[in-house]
């Protein structure tokens, strides 16, 4: 909602303080320097990175409109979730959990959080930690070198769509001076003409650069940013994770270990120490 917000905000100040200043939207409508812009621009894009990466940048559009899913409520589920965990492995023994994390989809536990159970990603770093430390000898400073290798990973794949993004973003202001330097060509072409045809054309050519400055930065490089922010929440809850099962793993009781998750949590997002007693005890 807030990226819709945004655009309405921008598309009314610009053509706003345009038509203000008494100019004529009509002049603003050049298809073909849009054509030049964007198609340039997404050709470009298509050549720079691979098709994994442009797939992934289509199919994560829609979640901008939306909002991220790692949210307080979702916070609120993924630490409740480890503390059940951990308070039936302390309670029965490691074993006790190999086959909630062998099968998460059919286990009493995960299947109280379906939200949590829709991010495979999530679901994957628990239960192969988990898997690692009920079947291996595993010290802990090993676990954790290994834990923090696998999210800066998973961190570098999810900004890949936040990059390219940007890179679009930096071109367009480029493509808009190509589409004005064409247009500026047909101007010359029409010297001799009607006034009215050579201001038309030179109106097209300003028009173009105009165009490639407002979307790299009042469309394409705010998205790219949002993109990046919310890479940033799901590498938060990795890092929950994380300082939870080593917490678990040093000996910390359950309500311990997901109080030391729950502390690296961004403070907006962040449930209140007993909001998050109250969940636990509810589930």
């Amino acid at each position: 909602m807030s990226l819709i917000i945004g655009f309405i905000i921008v598309i009314a100040s610009v053509l706003g303080g345009y038509v203000l200043s008494h100019g004529e939207i009509a002049a603003l409508w050049q298809p073909f320097e849009i054509l030049i812009i964007g198609g340039a621009a997404f050709g470009a894009f298509v050549v720079s990175n691979p098709t994994h990466t442009i797939k992934t940048v289509f199919t994560s559009l829609p979640s901008l409109l939306v909002g991220s899913k790692f949210n307080k409520a979702m916070y609120m589920d993924l630490l409740s979730l480890l503390y059940d965990i951990f308070d039936k492995s302390r309670k029965q023994g490691v074993m006790s959990i190999e086959a909630d994390v062998d099968d998460p989809y059919a286990s009493e536990i995960f299947t109280r959080y379906p939200a949590i159970l829709k991010m495979p990603a999530v679901i994957e770093y628990i239960t192969d930690y988990l898997r690692i430390i009920s079947t291996g000898n595993m010290a802990s400073h090993e676990l954790e070198g290994l834990m923090d290798l696998e999210i800066e990973t998973r961190q570098t794949e999810l900004e890949e769509p936040a990059h390219a993004l940007q890179k679009v973003a930096d071109a367009l202001p480029g493509f808009g001076i190509v589409a004005a330097v064409l247009g500026i060509v047909i101007t010359m072409g029409s010297l001799g003409g009607p006034p009215e045809a050579i201001g038309t054309h030179v109106a097209a050519a300003l028009v173009g650069t105009f165009l490639g400055i407002l979307l790299a930065y009042g469309f394409v490089g705010p998205m790219s940013a949002l993109m990046e922010n919310m890479v940033l929440a799901e590498v938060k809850a990795l890092e929950c994770i994380k300082v939870s099962i080593l917490a678990t793993m040093g000996g910390m009781a359950p309500q311990m270990a997901v109080e030391f998750g729950r502390k690296v949590l961004f403070f907006d997002v962040r449930p209140k120490f007993q909001e998050l007693n109250d969940h636990v005890k509810s589930r």
